[in-house]
């Protein structure tokens, strides 16, 4: 099984790290454990020490921010793979154990996603993400992820339920420090360009939904233009055997507004989400696109060669292919 390091990020929030480092330390198969600080003043460095040799801790001289935080853990650790996670996240205690046995069956892998189930402040599960396909575990080659990350059809999620191989990260030049949102996602798709992804259809993995996450920290205008801007770049990476068959980059930008403005309405924002949709709202290809999403992810589940279907023309070589995880 590959060496993992669970890279935690933290600043001034010593009652969440706490359970975010003890989900660490309470994982089935052994991992090196790293605390990336920002310059906490509430205890954190005391609490940390207080464990020994069980926790590296880092201590950045100045607040890097999210990204900072995560490139100065990632440069600590010793582990071949990073399992990264935000102090108010936590894992479930198979998690790395059930990552590294679908990696080792998929050594060309560089990215690994698992499901997470969604709490709120108190920790009662609010949902769940959606599993992708019949089965424990699937991989999407290279060649094929760009194309499912533009279309929304390949699942990565929020760090806690991704972890990458560290000599992708690396190559890749780490996390942006001028992203304020969708770092993760960045980081992603400039990984992606080095080796295959696997999906977990398991659990394994806890975000919390609160006033005080990182992703509320921005605006709904903001988080939409910067989802844009990821777009395009996923545009320019697409491989050749797709190209024929790629919507206009202008429809897929009027679908990103549709998707957005149905968040604003589902948040009771009725403003916001009518400023968005205009004038998306008349692009047919938009509309296009958003029941291709909605159709795949309802049948999803039924059969990987539906999902297939879905997700790739008939032409592509891809082969989704179920693991056999131990």
């Amino acid at each position: 099984m590959s060496q993992f390091t669970i890279v935690i990020t933290t600043y001034n929030r010593l009652p969440l790290l706490r359970r975010a480092v003890e989900s660490a330390l309470a994982q089935t198969w052994p991992c090196e454990v790293v605390v990336a600080d920002n310059g906490s003043d509430d205890g954190t460095e005391e609490y940390i020490r207080s464990l020994g040799s069980r926790v590296i801790y880092h201590r950045n001289s100045a607040n890097l921010g999210h990204s900072g935080a995560v490139n100065a853990g990632v440069r600590v650790a010793k582990g071949k793979w990073i399992k990264p996670v935000d102090d108010d996240d936590y894992l479930a205690p198979n998690c790395i154990e059930e990552m590294g046995s679908a990696i080792a069956q998929r050594p060309q892998a560089v990215l690994c996603s698992c499901q997470a189930i969604q709490v709120d402040g108190n920790g009662a599960e609010v949902t769940r993400t959606q599993p992708c396909g019949t089965g424990k575990a699937f991989y999407v080659p290279q060649e094929d992820i760009h194309y499912g990350m533009l279309l929304e059809m390949v699942p990565f999620g929020t760090p806690i339920q991704v972890a990458f191989r560290k000599d992708a990260f690396l190559l890749s030049g780490g996390w942006d420090l001028a992203l304020n949102v969708c770092d993760d996602i960045d980081s992603w798709i400039k990984i992606a360009k080095y080796g295959d992804a696997i999906f977990l259809n398991e659990y394994l993995a806890y975000r919390t939904l609160w006033t005080g996450g990182n992703n509320q920290k921005s605006s709904f205008q903001e988080r939409l233009e910067v989802n844009m801007q990821m777009k395009e770049n996923i545009y320019k990476l697409v491989a050749q055997k797709y190209r024929s068959s790629l919507p206009a980059l202008e429809d897929i930008n009027a679908f990103l507004k549709l998707h957005w403005s149905l968040v604003g309405l589902r948040q009771r924002q009725f403003l916001t989400a009518w400023q968005i949709a205009y004038p998306a709202v008349f692009s047919p290809g938009a509309w296009k696109l958003l029941f291709a999403a909605i159709y795949s992810r309802r049948i999803a589940g039924k059969t990987d060669s539906i999902r297939q279907e879905v997700l790739f023309p008939a032409s592509s070589s891809m082969a989704t292919e179920v693991l056999s995880v131990v």
